[in-house]
């Protein structure tokens, strides 16, 4: 005679993530460097994630110049000082809110439950895409300057000026992605990640001293533009481009840079590890 057990029922969940193994801090590089190498692979596959930073700063530096530069300065040679800082940033700044949208999407298509399911670091999922897109701000960048050259712009500041405002718009881009990183992770689709990313970026792009001297706006409109952070950057920029010299604008800058990664960072990582 056979007796039967009657076990009680066991409660069937979705996967879950794998134990976290104890990692070091070049473990993290390690990985973050790896989810950039796979991001780099992503975007040799989709060459379209490079249209924002190569006809972007092409088209804004000759419409610009020759729509605004004569009202503004009386000729575009002298409005080109001006304007080819402020171009550098805003086109650099805005090619960040890709890397809120990329994010969006890889979620959506499930993308993200296999990383979980790694003993790998929360953090290089979000990072490693950040690196990667450092690439992309760096072609802005340079065919930014390239155009206002080929128009005439000459920087005063020389090559190292050149490289310098580069390399803090770059920074710059990185942290401010950070903000855009902890969008894609609360928002509900990619459409609602651009959405908002657009609607953060144009006012502080437009309403700063990139296109304009400040002087020349109302006087309640100078109040927030001299407050706007994007204003710090293309002043720094524009004072390592022009002249070469390394102001209080640039310790701003590398100040805000500081903030927005303290408060962003821990903010993404904490969104991307609740959705897990």
């Amino acid at each position: 005679m056979t007796t039967t057990v009657d076990l009680p029922p066991v409660a069937v969940t979705g996967p879950r993530s794998a134990p976290r193994a104890h990692l070091d801090l070049a473990d993290t590089i390690s990985q973050t460097l790896t989810m950039a190498w796979r991001a780099l692979k992503k975007m040799r596959r989709n060459p379209e994630q490079f249209f924002d930073v190569t006809i972007q700063p092409l088209l804004f530096t000759a419409m610009f110049a020759f729509i605004f530069g004569g009202a503004i300065a009386g000729d575009v040679g002298s409005y080109l000082p001006l304007l080819i800082p402020g171009i550098l940033a805003q086109t650099a700044l805005t090619a960040c809110m890709a890397t809120g949208v990329q994010l969006r999407e890889d979620m959506e298509k499930g993308v993200f439950d296999r990383f979980k399911a790694l003993p790998i670091a929360r953090i290089a999922p979000l990072a490693g895409p950040m690196v990667a897109d450092l690439v992309r701000y760096a072609i802005a960048s340079t065919l930014t300057f390239a155009a206002g050259i080929a128009m005439g712009y000459r920087p005063g500041g020389g090559v190292g000026g050149v490289i310098g405002s580069i390399l803090l718009v770059m920074i710059g881009s990185w942290s401010l992605a950070w903000a855009f990183t902890f969008v894609g992770t609360i928002a509900r689709s990619a459409q609602a990640v651009q959405g908002i990313s657009m609607m953060i970026m144009f006012p502080l792009t437009f309403l700063s001293n990139a296109f304009v001297p400040v002087d020349t706006l109302p006087t309640w409109l100078q109040w927030f533009v001299n407050l706007n952070p994007v204003s710090h950057i293309v002043s720094a920029a524009r004072d390592l481009a022009n002249t070469g010299t390394v102001t209080i604008e640039v310790a701003f800058a590398l100040l805000g840079f500081a903030i927005v990664i303290a408060v962003f960072a821990p903010l993404s990582v904490w969104s991307y590890k609740r959705k897990l």
